[in-house]
């Protein structure tokens, strides 16, 4: 029986849902391609989650840990997972397509000397192997992808590939095992932006603001609502540029890609560049003065509005909302 290898990442001693995303993937592709599914973990405490990461569907966990890994190292992390590639020979090794799995990916990739089909948005099986789709030319087309060999190394969309349901009831294998530190370089210290807001690529519902605010003193609207709908806040390029907020915020093509199921976009006129960062959004939002605003093209509901009037009263009928639930 062949096995599907899910990389599992972690943060403070907490999956990340991408990761259980992938994982859930794993477990539906499984049947097709005759395999059991071991999820890899990395990082202190990693095999406390195993329990976790079998109620989405792990059949084995691998644990490990090793001095100074308390977070991430490339060159350590990617010896890692070829090590147990070669011991667990995979036919599938799929990674969440997040910083970290964007970094680690292409150089296990390089080590292993596999094909990697990146920023995944669909899997199927044919034939008891995979076949891929991804978009191409910042989502104006989409590709479907083969591999030629194995192991078909794929990373995965955040928010597109649905979570499973948890069952308790599942028990996985435990593996732990020790990962040595990288002699070339070592972690000195990190410098975290953003402490405490939502993870773009991670949420659920995201607020962003565009050139139709004005100036950096009117982009609280866009704050105050994602606050009432307890989203994350997000902006285009042309309002990161301007210096009103910083760059970890910024959606678009030279940003981060985002697939939330709800994107409300406030005075973005839908440039190209920010369509390909949010278009794959379940549903859309605009709100926008300008009728011929390309962003009107793609999104699912049109508010024509001046931003100033309609976010104020979008941001009380939210917090209405959510207090008449409790």
């Amino acid at each position: 029986m062949g096995v599907i290898l899910t990389f599992a990442e972690q943060r403070d001693g907490k999956l990340r849902r991408a990761s259980l995303e992938v994982l859930s993937e794993a477990r539906r592709l499984a049947p097709g391609l005759a395999a059991t599914v071991t999820a890899v973990v990395i990082g202190p405490g990693a095999g406390a989650l195993a329990q976790e990461l079998a109620s989405f569907g792990a059949d084995e966990v691998r644990a490990l840990d090793g001095p100074g890994l308390a977070a991430y190292a490339p060159e350590a992390w990617a010896r890692a997972l070829a090590r147990v590639m070669e011991e667990t020979k995979p036919s599938a090794v799929l990674l969440p397509f997040t910083p970290i799995g964007k970094d680690l990916a292409p150089r296990l990739a390089a080590k292993v000397g596999a094909g990697l089909a990146s920023d995944c948005v669909g899997l199927e099986t044919k034939g008891g192997r995979l076949v891929a789709r991804r978009p191409m030319y910042a989502g104006k087309a989409y590709a479907t992808v083969e591999w030629a060999g194995e192991p078909q190394i794929a990373t995965l969309r955040p928010n597109v590939f649905p979570l499973g349901a948890a069952d308790a009831s599942r028990k996985a294998t435990l593996v732990e095992g020790t990962v040595e530190a990288s002699p070339r370089a070592r972690l000195t210290g990190i410098h975290a932006a953003g402490a405490g807001r939502i993870e773009l690529t991670e949420a659920q519902v995201i607020v962003s603001g565009g050139r139709g605010l004005r100036g950096p003193e009117h982009f609280h609207l866009v704050e105050d609502l994602a606050s009432a709908m307890h989203a994350a806040v997000g902006a285009s390029r042309a309002v990161v540029d301007a210096g009103w907020v910083d760059h970890q915020m910024q959606v678009g093509q030279t940003g981060k890609t985002v697939s939330p199921t709800l994107y409300v976009a406030c005075g973005i006129s839908g440039a190209i560049q920010h369509l390909a960062g949010m278009s794959s959004s379940k549903y859309i939002v605009a709100v926008n003065k300008d009728p011929d605003a390309p962003i009107f093209k793609v999104a699912n509901y049109g508010i024509l509005g001046d931003v100033f009037e309609v976010l104020p009263k979008l941001a009380a009928a939210a917090k209405a909302h959510f207090a008449s639930r409790g």
